[in-house]
């Protein structure tokens, strides 16, 4: 059995085989456990504990995720070396009120501000032993330039993906592969704007996407979002005022807001796109991170028929960012010039890399991976969620979003996001202010907060959530709050 006794407590609001796996990291930090030591097998220790072996096993698990346990073919699970963490992580979106350059979090601080996934959970075990036969299997051949549309045989694993997954048709031919969504946006604006076009993008939106095509000059205009996608009043005075080359946005779980656009509205955007001639550019990084099958709805690429949707898949909210790995489906109007501008760019993505991903797609581990995930951050979601409702009381609103990684909070009408951000940073907790999410002046998400939960622990979304109650609390709020509406 383990050198310590093991706490157990049902009424914790950190579930249970999170205070199982905390406490052997605990044991194996204080060298209580050390390398090639084996941890109790899965029915004995549930039967010590008297727990389901379901909850040894998600412990084991995250251990494992955690780079500090091994599971050995028909001997359990081992301790391992564990090379010590860095102690900064790097924001995915710098925060206007500090600086223009990357923040890196101190060791006690937590991270409610970016939306970048916490290393832990990455699957590196799997992804060293795809790594290791591509190796072996094509030797230099993994290191030489490859097709500018990307590897072939990665393309065709990603059309079936896609067809499995999403039931949206694409053929490989029409598959471009890109080092990362950030490339296909910057990509695309190369292909499409020139300086002085217009172009349309959701209020708020994502800022790497504003950055890309601020730095090509166009002139950008807004239009706000209500509950089930873009205003289409607003947006059709625009189209037919200032004549846009692009509409970009975000069809599912919308960064910042949360929203997930109605299939109405995607029909009739589309139809839209035709009637004034412009593309619709349909960032998707969050459609695999659905909490309820229930509400599943369709890509505008799915719908579209008129060959107007240039849609970007990225990878790296499911696998690992430092992949740089996306891909864009493209009009065939559109492909041999969204070739030679990735040409043009990079020549080529990482060879080594696209083999890779090809075969942990192929292989099946892609399919686990994606439901290990989406376990992982649906728990994270849930408690963040719990907390949130809890917390309404002090006349903060959002909406539900089933899905995605963060929440977008409106505050009391009293508070202001920037002073609300710099005293949650006094006590190292960091969030996001709603106002860096707009392309203007506009201050219509002045009273909004983005909060994330993908680089946090179980543990650090409950402190998190304690720090915000205490800093609502410290601004004096009115005993009885009107709730505020939402976008």
């Amino acid at each position: 059995m383990l050198p310590v006794p093991i706490q157990l407590d049902k009424n914790n609001a950190n579930p249970m085989y999170m205070q199982l796996a905390n406490q052997i990291t605990q044991m194996i930090h204080q060298k209580q456990l050390v390398a090639n030591t084996p941890l109790p097998s899965i029915r004995k220790l549930a039967s010590h504990l008297g727990v389901n072996t379901v909850t040894i096993v998600s412990a084991y698990k995250q251990l494992e995720t955690n780079g500090l346990v091994q599971a050995k073919k028909g001997s359990g699970y081992f301790i391992i070396e564990k090379s010590p963490k860095t102690s900064t992580h790097v924001l995915d979106i710098p925060m206007k009120q500090m600086t223009q350059q990357q923040i890196h979090l101190r060791a006690n601080e937590i991270n409610f501000a970016s939306a970048t996934p916490d290393p832990s959970i990455f699957p590196i075990t799997a992804f060293k032993n795809y790594l290791n036969i591509v190796l072996d299997r094509d030797q230099g051949y993994a290191f030489g330039y490859h097709e500018s549309n990307g590897y072939e045989p990665l393309r065709e694993s990603l059309s079936h993906y896609m067809k499995r997954h999403h039931m949206i048709n694409i053929a490989p031919e029409y598959i471009q592969i890109v080092s990362g969504a950030q490339q296909g946006i910057d990509i695309i604006g190369k292909v499409l704007l020139n300086a002085g076009d217009t172009i349309i993008v959701e209020n708020p939106t994502y800022t790497g996407a504003l950055a890309a095509f601020k730095s090509r000059g166009v002139l950008i205009k807004e239009v706000s979002l209500e509950q089930d996608g873009l205003n289409l009043e607003e947006l059709e005075h625009l189209l037919q005022t200032h004549h846009p080359k692009l509409l970009y946005l975000m069809s599912k779980f919308q960064n910042p807001s949360t929203i997930s656009y109605s299939e109405e509205k995607l029909r009739r955007i589309i139809k839209l796109a035709e009637q004034y001639d412009f593309y619709i550019v349909e960032d998707d990084s969050m459609a695999e991170i659905c909490y309820d099958s229930s509400i599943a709805k369709p890509n505008f690429i799915s719908l579209d028929t008129y060959h107007r949707v240039v849609y970007i898949k990225s990878f790296s909210k499911l696998m690992m960012p430092g992949l740089r790995i996306g891909f864009i489906a493209v009009p065939p109007q559109l492909s041999t010039l969204i070739m030679n501008a990735k040409h043009h760019t990079d020549i080529s993505s990482s060879g080594l890399i696209q083999r890779t991903v090809d075969l942990y797609l192929r292989e099946g581990d892609w399919d686990q991976h994606i439901e290990q995930m989406k376990a992982i951050y649906k728990r994270k979601y849930t408690l963040m969620l719990n907390g949130l409702n809890s917390l309404k009381k002090y006349g903060i609103s959002f909406l539900e979003p089933n899905g995605g990684l963060h929440f977008w909070i409106k505050l009391p009408s009293y508070i202001q996001s920037k002073d609300f951000c710099k005293a949650c940073q006094r006590q190292s907790l960091l969030i996001m202010p709603g106002s860096i999410f707009n392309a203007s002046q506009d201050t219509s998400t002045e009273q909004y907060i983005r909060l994330s939960f993908a680089a946090c622990s179980e543990e650090q979304i409950v402190q998190g959530i304690s720090i915000l109650e205490q800093i609502l609390d410290s601004f004096n709020l009115p005993k009885k709050m009107t709730i505020l509406p939402l976008i």
